[in-house]
């Protein structure tokens, strides 16, 4: 499987990988199929979302979508980050290979939870 610069980048030196303590709200999902799980830790402040950190266990993919994806949604609102589409994150890593776009669905669903239990509180 032939990954782009960009993703080898992310995924030798992930961006925002680590726990985030004191977080808002956590998001966590994983695919069966192909045992990727990712979680990720939102701080927001006034619907702005101050600080992003991941963790991921998964392929290179998983991770590299992961690093920037919170690269993305860093310093925009909740709103803002809920339009980020998988198309965006393929296109910012300058493709994936077709077995790993689902890689991505992991990311924007992870983040979709994490907004999901926030608004709840």
């Amino acid at each position: 499987m032939i990954y782009s610069d960009k993703v080898i980048s992310h995924f030798k030196k992930p961006h925002n990988q680590g726990v985030l303590k004191n977080a808002s709200t956590v998001g966590e999902v994983g695919n069966p199929s192909c045992g990727d799980v990712m979680k990720i830790y939102l701080k927001i402040e006034n619907n702005i979302i101050k600080d992003v950190k991941f963790e991921t266990l998964g392929c290179a993919a998983a991770i590299a979508v992961s690093s920037v994806l919170t690269d993305m949604v860093k310093g925009k609102s909740i709103d803002d980050a809920l339009k980020i589409t998988r198309k965006q994150i393929v296109d910012d890593l300058g493709g994936l290979p077709e077995p790993k776009i689902h890689c991505s669905m992991l990311g924007i669903e992870a983040l979709h939870e994490a907004i999901k239990k926030y608004e709840k509180k």
